[in-house]
């Protein structure tokens, strides 16, 4: 089975999916008149998996990610406290976030659609108040870092914008 590099990822993308098709078991989407319905069965194939991941893995996970971005970046001992507070902003958002879309995956079955909507956006509120406090956090390791640092932070950052959205190339001619 394939872990992917950030758990929530996989729950935001859940959160993602309409509503309507959230609340059909994956079996009994209508293919037939929605033509995203197999695309959208898909994604939820692919992410299930996801749900059952264990708070210890997510906490692996985040861990791992932590620390490829501290190697990435090259963080030294008189950067740490900053990076500290950045890495611990990033564990208590994946807790957050994890907790949420695991009590609205146990629930959604049994929501109203009122209530799916609201947990819905409770898990959107959440999501976006911490990358708020992950941006605010960030900032702060960026301005410790040196130009170099800088740099590979900028291109690495952008590099995974750039996956995550898979942006097409575009030839000029």
């Amino acid at each position: 089975m394939r872990v992917p590099k950030f758990p929530h990822l996989a729950a935001l993308l859940l959160a993602a999916v309409p509503l309507p098709v959230l609340a059909q078991p994956v079996g009994q989407l209508p293919a037939q008149s929605n033509p995203g319905a197999t695309q959208l069965a898909a994604l939820a194939a692919t992410a299930a998996p996801a749900l059952a991941q264990t708070e210890s893995q997510m906490q692996t996970a985040t861990e791992q990610r932590i620390s490829g971005l501290q190697a990435q970046l090259a963080i030294t001992p008189a950067q740490m406290p900053q990076w500290t507070a950045f890495a611990q902003v990033m564990r208590e958002n994946a807790q957050t976030t994890d907790a949420l879309f695991r009590q609205r995956a146990a629930g959604v079955q049994s929501m109203n659609a009122v209530e799916n909507m609201q947990s819905y956006a409770q898990l959107s509120r959440a999501y976006g108040d911490g990358n708020e406090k992950l941006a605010a956090a960030f900032q702060a390791s960026y301005a410790m870092l040196s130009d170099q640092q800088k740099q590979a932070a900028d291109t690495l950052f952008r590099q995974q914008a750039a996956q995550s959205v898979q942006i097409p190339v575009v030839k000029l001619r």
